[in-house]
């Protein structure tokens, strides 16, 4: 555990302080303070100093008025692609520059509504494109727990500014893993809702089918207070879901649990041993204690990783479109026409992975390409969602592994990338799908680092997902 780092601060730890003489304002300037010690971690792009302490000074007001949100003496990060109203955001991109948003995000306004306080915006990969948050243009974020390996990503930072004990939870986006596959890399809780679960009104997209927003936290309770704050229909986002969201009861008794796992998960090569040898464990237990734990069958999982970033980057291609020198973001200074201002200004103000990404979405999106990649791609996805879907139709819950390995060195896979997308194999289900996944950390390698298990679930059964994360796992 670093040096001088808070032991799991949870929002019940901070509403035991609160009991006593200790206010939101004492702790937002703790958590002020532990930034500033971790500084060299690289995990805040800004911290909002002055406006966090005067959000904590009107939440005291409210304690004391007897009126306080159920989120008051939460202290939150935002990853850097959630607007905030008369804050920076930036996307971890040079393209954007000094940019300050005209709005708030739906999923930010719906905690700082329940008293949560948002204390800055987290450095992540650069329009949410990475497995390791080394993609920012603002330089890498080193994992708190090793400092010489990553964090994991795109949301990297905000999983980061968790496990240093600077905040109580962190909000992140999860595109095909960027949530889950980080809080695996760093010992925390990591929930990807169902897709139109939480309004993505206020996010910087990357690939609008696939992103959504979820959060971070030292405990399952703290995820699912969360949770259920962000959670429900958004009339700013016609792709939020008008289902009434149900309540996550953390205490009630699952009873016997239908679970399914994928063999071939276990078989794969890459997958390091004992993360393999973890979840044969955890299967034997729960069988152990009454579940129903059996191997079910996943088509095309060799499909999962390219089916994605196919389909993934044919949607950042249209979607940073938007991004050219003239409707938003950096000019170049060297351009002369109007087909220079398009070439400078992307070239200078995008990264290497966002040039890649958009350049293959570019491609298989071209005339002669779209029905041999794009809409074969959509099949594919089809199919996947279909079996998916049809094993919930005998199982309550999936089981499988967060990641194939824990966290890695810093620049250990930087000129390998399709190494680094196959960091996705065993997230990119759930968004392909549209399906809620959690990852807990239940592991412990022997090189000291944590590993997680993922759970999904059938849409929208984010209640019972957080249920047995609780029960089962007693994260």
């Amino acid at each position: 555990m670093p040096t001088g780092e808070r032991s799991a601060p949870t929002l019940r730890d901070a509403r035991a302080m609160l009991s006593g003489s200790s206010t939101v304002q004492d702790a937002v300037r703790q958590a002020l303070s532990l930034e500033r010690e971790k500084r060299d971690l690289n995990i805040f792009l800004e911290t909002f100093d002055e406006s966090a302490l005067q959000q904590a000074e009107r939440v005291d007001a409210r304690r004391k008025a007897g009126d306080a949100g159920p989120l008051a003496g939460l202290v939150l990060s935002i990853k850097d692609n959630l607007c905030y109203k008369d804050h920076r955001v930036s996307a971890s991109s040079r393209i954007l520059g000094d940019f300050t948003s005209l709005f708030t995000a739906t999923a930010v306004q719906r905690l700082i509504d329940a008293d949560a306080v948002v204390l800055g915006r987290t450095n992540c990969d650069e329009f949410a494109m990475g497995s390791s948050n080394e993609n920012s243009a603002f330089g890498a974020v080193k994992n708190p727990l090793d400092p010489s390996r990553v964090p994991g990503g795109s949301s990297g930072g905000a999983a980061a500014s968790v496990a240093a004990g600077i905040v109580h939870a962190a909000l992140g986006s999860d595109t095909g893993g960027s949530i889950r596959q980080p809080a695996s890399f760093t010992g925390t809780v990591g929930l990807k809702p169902t897709y139109g679960r939480v309004s993505r009104y206020g996010l910087i997209a990357f690939a609008s089918s696939f992103d959504q927003i979820g959060p971070f936290a030292h405990d399952v309770h703290d995820t699912a207070r969360v949770y259920e704050v962000m959670a429900g229909h958004d009339p700013h986002d016609n792709t939020s879901s008008q289902r009434p969201v149900e309540p996550v009861d953390l205490e009630r008794e699952p009873g016997t649990l239908r679970i399914a796992y994928y063999r071939e998960c276990l078989e794969r090569p890459g997958t390091d041993p004992e993360v393999v040898q973890h979840m044969q464990a955890n299967i034997d237990r729960l069988k152990s204690e009454g579940h129903r734990v059996e191997p079910a069958e996943l088509p095309m999982l060799e499909h999962l990783v390219p089916t994605y970033y196919i389909l993934a980057t044919a949607e950042a291609s249209s979607n940073l479109a938007r991004f050219d020198g003239i409707h938003y973001g950096h000019r170049s200074e060297k351009a002369t026409s109007l087909e220079e201002i398009y070439r400078f200004s992307r070239s200078e103000g995008f990264g290497a992975e966002v040039q890649r990404r958009i350049l293959l979405g570019t491609f298989v999106l071209s005339s002669g390409y779209y029905d041999a990649y794009y809409a074969k791609g959509q099949k594919v996805r089809r199919i996947i969602r279909d079996a998916t879907l049809r094993t919930f139709n005998d199982h309550d819950l999936i089981l499988l592994p967060t990641s194939p390995m824990t966290a890695f060195k810093r620049d250990a896979l930087t000129d390998d990338p399709i190494a680094m997308y196959l960091q996705d194999i065993f997230t990119v289900q759930a968004n392909l799908v549209g399906i809620p996944a959690i990852s807990l950390p239940t592991g412990t390698h022997g090189n000291g680092m944590p590993f997680g298990t993922q759970l999904m679930a059938a849409p929208f059964q984010e209640a019972r997902l957080l249920n047995a994360a609780a029960t089962l796992f007693g994260a």
